[in-house]
């Protein structure tokens, strides 16, 4: 008697675990099929996030261009004052230990 009670128990468990493995193989594959529905909110959050892109891009293009304005600027202070070939000179007596 108890022999057939395990056996029942077990064929229970066992329709039991297949019926939910077979469930979550359903579940998956209709969550996979289903993407449209949570893009909408997706594509308009990457919309966001891309014109925030653009704006740091431009910033950065501005102040790159600002960084070579200056430098232009202090080369040519530099070459107007004659200081271009003291500055060569000086750096050829530096001595760096070895």
């Amino acid at each position: 008697m108890e022999a057939r009670l395990l056996e029942e128990f077990l064929i229970f468990a066992g329709i039991m675990a297949t019926l939910g493995c077979l469930t979550k193989i359903i579940l998956t594959v209709i969550n996979r099929r289903r993407p449209e529905l949570k893009s909408g909110n997706t594509l308009d959050e990457m919309a966001q996030r891309l014109g925030r892109i653009e704006q740091a891009i431009d910033a950065t293009a501005i102040e790159v261009e600002r960084i070579s304005e200056a430098q232009r600027f202090t080369t040519k202070l530099l070459v107007d004052k004659g200081h271009q070939g003291q500055v060569e000179s000086s750096r050829a007596r530096v001595v760096t230990p070895h």
